[in-house]
């Protein structure tokens, strides 16, 4: 008998779909519409505050085509509460000038992909059911643009997922989650599960700032072999996320959402709590998506050991501090240092368990964090950053550059702490003047202030290079020898 993958359950999701009824919101008075319009506004904001259940999410938004117009997507812990809410809807004075064109039930949920140890029967880490918590109890990104479609896995005579032994499958979809970690960052999402629920087999709904992403993701992982052989996409719902105090400016066929800048600090605060794309069903939930421009895994690759040489024939030292290769995965956050710490010390139990984990601290910076992980082998680093990327506020780093340096193991001497900044800051004043320099960054460990990073971007690696290679660097390297701990270790982003 093939075996199915074990699953646990979280929060009923409902996709309302609805069309407005022009005819009747044409003829309607003054009057009518503006009180429809105040009790639309004011039952939605009461859906997104949740004045309603324990807890649960919703969010509006508007749906391109002929086949809706507005989305209204909730998130409650039982299905009662997804049916008052759709009744209560009906009665406010918006809902006389909408049809419902379509609608999705179904439920988030977890499966046996994910972690052997979260079904087994033992203690679960902190940082695996933080994890898992996420996914069964998701936030709504603020992201403005959306994504929904239902899909199913094939039953046909030939190919038949569910026929399957269970480590073909687990292959199959590792494959495919590859493919997904790449747009995280980008695109994040919601999976539910609705067999016995409506009329196909998953809920998938993916959120975006760029509308081209979605499309991207959709269209490269079509020619996986698990969607390619085994999934069916029967339709695609697509729109644009905006706050209910903007309705009147919907109906009055204005551009939503109004404030801009209002939906980007909504982004900031709320982006990072969703889904990190992984895939698109229910066998994608492995912790391996992760921001592709925030974290960076590095280790010794040709491109790298290239660059070592480049140095070493400079007689600059940029190789193996300790012996090891060492593989540094770095999230950058705008949370406070204090939040990312709590989120880290929850974590390290689960990391600390694998002989292949180094550190991971989280370090300051004047204007943002960030969270270093360093780990002997890329797999374990691949691993570690699909669990930082659920980091609260992850954001990309902001750079113009097509090269970057990464100066770690900066261990200082305690009483050369200042002189250490002191000259950072020297030297940050001539990297002002250099051609190709973007930016120079200290960021110092919450828990050791005497260990720190400096992270640089360039134009090119020719403009680092050429720093590398001066005067600058060279006192540079010759006075830490008499400051430092340790020696440092330089990772290159490409």
């Amino acid at each position: 008998m093939v075996t199915p993958p074990e699953t646990d359950e979280g929060w009923y999701v409902l996709h309302d779909f609805r069309t407005i009824e022009w005819d009747a919101w044409q003829t309607a008075t003054a009057h009518e519409r503006t009180h429809a319009l105040e009790s639309g506004i004011s039952f939605l904001e009461s859906c997104e505050a949740v004045d309603d259940a324990p807890d649960g999410e919703s969010a509006v938004f508007t749906v391109l085509g002929h086949e809706a117009d507005l989305l209204v997507m909730h998130l409650r812990p039982t299905l009662d509460e997804l049916s008052a809410l759709e009744r209560q809807f009906e009665r406010t004075g918006l809902g006389q000038y909408t049809s419902r064109s379509a609608s999705y039930v179904a439920m988030t949920e977890v499966s046996g992909y994910v972690s052997d140890d979260y079904f087994a029967d033992e203690e679960v880490s902190p940082g695996l059911q933080q994890y898992i918590d996420r996914k069964l109890k998701p936030s709504i990104p603020a992201d403005e643009y959306m994504c929904f479609y239902p899909m199913n896995k094939r039953r046909g005579e030939h190919e038949n997922w569910y026929t399957l032994p269970f480590e073909e499958r687990a292959e199959l979809m590792e494959s495919h989650g590859a493919i997904g970690k790449q747009y995280a960052g980008e695109v994040s999402q919601v999976v539910s599960n609705s067999v016995g629920l409506d009329s196909h087999e998953w809920g998938i709904t993916l959120f975006a700032d760029d509308p081209v992403s979605l499309k991207d993701i959709v269209y490269e992982m079509r020619f996986d072999e698990a969607s390619a052989k085994y999934g069916d996409f029967p339709y695609f719902y697509s729109g644009r996320r905006f706050p209910p105090a903007d309705l009147a400016a919907f109906f009055a066929g204005q551009t939503v959402p109004t404030d801009d800048e209002q939906a980007d600090s909504e982004r900031s605060q709320h982006g990072a709590n969703s889904d990190a794309i992984g895939g698109q069903s229910d066998e994608s939930d492995r912790h391996t998506g992760h921001p592709s421009e925030t974290i960076k895994t590095e280790g010794a690759d040709a491109d790298a050991a290239l660059i070592r040489d480049e140095l070493a024939a400079q007689n600059i030292y940029a190789g193996q501090p300790h012996g090891e290769d060492v593989h540094a995965t770095v999230i950058y956050s705008t949370a406070s240092p204090e939040t990312l710490f709590d989120e880290i010390e929850a974590l390290r139990p689960n990391f600390e368990h694998y002989e292949t984990h180094v550190k991971t601290a989280v370090y300051e910076g004047d204007t943002q964090s960030a969270v270093v992980s360093l780990w002997e082998t890329a797999s374990a680093a691949e691993t570690a950053a699909g669990f930082l990327s659920e980091l609260p506020a992850v954001v990309e780093r902001e750079r113009e550059s097509g090269f970057g340096t990464m100066g770690l193991f900066y261990t200082v001497v305690p009483e050369h702490r200042d002189d250490f900044v002191g000259t950072f800051e020297d030297v940050g004043s001539q990297l002002e003047e250099m051609d190709g320099h973007h930016d120079s960054t200290l960021l110092v460990n919450v828990e050791d202030e005497q260990d720190m990073f400096i992270s640089s971007q360039w134009d090119s690696k020719a403009d680092a290079m050429t720093f590398f290679g001066s005067d600058a660097f060279a006192e540079t390297v010759d006075y830490g020898r008499d400051i430092l701990a340790d020696r440092p270790r330089h990772v290159f982003l490409e």
